[in-house]
């Protein structure tokens, strides 16, 4: 079940928008204000935002940027300044989307499923390109490698390398698939060339080089990334 973070300080609205939401069986938590916004948010991330800029204690926008820097979870703004300025200002604090009221709560909950499936698609292309292990860290996409919190740095054949074992987790890619992926078909069966940038990896990535956790060589076959 989604949760949605309603801060509305409109009594009317913030309960006609908790009916709506609970009969499509998303579970509200509702706040007035945005130290009770904070507050809630704290005992428990939700999954979305909706949120008025209007509220009786801060600027909205401010709060705009407070959830920003906890959280990824889209913010649909709710609110009755229609001035261009006021969306400029509050998308570029960090929110997805801006309603003006009054709105049609269908239209709302469009754009809310919307929000929300874009979160989740993204969560998902995210998970498949950073790989973590207890003791680093693989951004496929960002091409960057972090061991206990420090950047490490490798080099292009090694990146390459590492990169093919890691999009591949627990999977054997044999030595030739690696050697003509990163060197090409002159190099198909120069199997030092993998023995010297393996072993280059591990003093890189392993605790113990010797005895690797995570680069494991299957002999004769190929090798295993193992997070």
């Amino acid at each position: 079940m989604a949760r949605v973070l309603v801060v509305e300080d409109d009594a009317r609205l913030a309960r006609a928008l908790r009916i709506n939401l609970e009969v499509r069986s998303y579970e509200v938590a509702a706040a007035r204000d945005g130290d009770g916004a904070l507050r809630l948010f704290g005992a428990g991330e939700p999954d979305a935002v909706l949120l008025d800029l209007g509220l009786p204690d801060t600027d909205g926008v401010e709060l705009i940027k407070a959830i920003r820097s906890r959280s990824r979870a889209p913010i649909l703004v709710l609110s009755a300044r229609h001035l261009s300025g006021e969306k400029v200002r509050a998308l570029d604090a960090g929110a997805d989307d801006y309603v003006t009221k009054p709105f049609s709560m269908d239209e709302l909950l469009a754009r809310l499923r919307a929000a929300t499936r874009r979160r989740r698609a993204t969560a998902q292309a995210e998970a498949l390109t950073v790989v973590t292990t207890e003791h680093f860290t693989i951004d496929l996409a960002a091409k960057k490698l972090l061991r206990e919190g420090h950047p490490v740095r490798l080099t292009p054949t090694e990146w390459h390398l590492l990169e093919i074992l890691a999009a591949s987790p627990g999977r054997r890619v044999s030595q030739r698939a690696l050697l003509l992926e990163v060197w090409g078909p002159a190099y198909a069966e120069n199997t030092n060339y993998l023995r010297v940038y393996m072993a280059q990896l591990r003093r890189k990535l392993e605790a113990d080089p010797s005895r690797p956790r995570y680069l494991i060589t299957e002999p004769g076959l190929g090798y295993r990334f193992e997070p």
